[in-house]
């Protein structure tokens, strides 16, 4: 089911994403040949207008193809140039290669902005915009190999109560602060813990600090915040939503020059990112945890997804708008076999990143 659901959200992220470069071309004059869902062999196809609508076998991807994006070889009337991106001005041509980054970040601002109407989960203090309610100490990390993973808490689980000798924490009392103090002064002795995950019934279990997690410090190896529901009227809800997005737009491209950083220089942890296998096991415990972290979720790939194509790499929309900047600078086109084959190798990189990435997800599972 989890499998079904993730290729629900990345056929819909990439309809999105295509929708943008569709939309925009439509508006700004450009013949539009094909809109297509997943990568060929046909599954259905239906032509309305100019534009050939198709919904194909492969699921991970989707196409505009839009007249006149590669140089034309063959001779054209002065009819097909004004329906041709070639040689539409640069400024639109940016602006129908943009529009699937900006549709994906409007799409993820949407989905937060929706969330937070029906009540979506925030450390307390996270906004000016509204009171953040019903405050719980909720699990945020857990140490891989430490005594809260061997016991099964993961990120998400809400603690209800903690219990170690005569102290018990319950209600007001139970704040990070005070669980992580019951931890670290525990004599020997067992912490008693009650949980509760998603919808699911609450479950005790037991566990025994561990000084070697933390030097010099007893821990169970979790990351903990107090967290409660925020929900805010449909103006709020906008104005919070835009200023998350772009938190998380900021955070996101941060960390991706980080790892960029990091693999030019070999220093790279593919451990630390994950391909579509580990995406689906993501939207699992999203799903399991109820519709607003999924709708969470969905808004965070989507951000991901822009963020990825912005960036100036051969094959994706950041490395076509370059070519476009160096043709402005330049004045005068870049020959299109050496665009055709810069695509070629950057799509072939791609691959191979999704392959060792993909390759690292599977072997998480084991």
């Amino acid at each position: 089911m989890s499998v079904i659901i993730f290729l629900i959200i990345l056929a819909v992220l990439i309809f999105v994403h295509e929708l943008g470069h569709f939309i925009v071309a439509k508006k700004s004059g450009i013949r539009v040949d094909e809109f297509g869902l997943g990568f060929p062999p046909k599954i259905y196809s239906k032509k309305i207008g100019e534009t050939l609508y198709t919904l194909n076998t492969i699921p991970f991807g989707g196409f505009v193809k839009i007249f006149g994006e590669d140089a034309h070889i063959e001779t054209i009337s002065d009819a097909e140039k004004s329906g041709s991106f070639y040689y539409k001005p640069k400024w639109i041509k940016a602006s129908v290669l943009a529009a699937g980054v900006v549709f994906n970040i409007i799409f993820a601002w949407f989905l937060i902005s929706w969330g937070l109407m029906l009540g979506l989960p925030a450390p307390a203090g996270h906004s000016s915009f509204g009171e953040v309610r019903n405050l719980k100490t909720i699990v945020t990390e857990v140490l891989p190999d430490s005594p809260a993973d061997k016991g099964g808490l993961l990120p998400g689980d809400y603690i209800l109560s903690v219990s170690s000798g005569k102290i018990v924490l319950l209600g007001g009392t139970l704040t990070p602060e005070n669980v992580q103090q019951t931890i670290s002064q525990s004599k020997g002795q067992s912490i008693e813990l009650t949980y509760k995950r998603g919808s699911a019934e609450p479950k005790d279990i037991s566990l025994i600090p561990d000084v070697d997690i933390i030097p010099g410090k007893k821990a169970v190896g979790i990351a903990m915040d107090s967290v409660g529901i925020l929900k805010l009227p449909v103006h709020l809800a906008v104005l919070e939503g835009a200023r998350i997005t772009y938190l998380l737009l900021k955070t996101t491209t941060v960390g991706l020059l980080g790892f960029l950083g990091d693999v030019i220089t070999f220093k790279s942890d593919f451990s630390q990112i994950s391909g579509p296998v580990g995406i689906a096991s993501v939207v699992s415990e999203a799903k399991n945890l109820g519709f607003v972290y999924l709708l969470s979720l969905v808004a965070l790939i989507s951000i991901n997804l822009a963020v990825i194509n912005l960036f100036p790499f051969p094959a994706l929309d950041g490395g076509r708008l370059f070519f476009l900047l160096i043709e402005a600078i330049i004045n005068r086109p870049i020959p299109g076999a050496f665009v055709r084959y810069a695509n070629v190798v950057g799509f072939g990189l791609l691959i191979l990143l999704m392959i060792v990435v993909t390759s690292h997800d599977i072997l998480k599972l084991f």
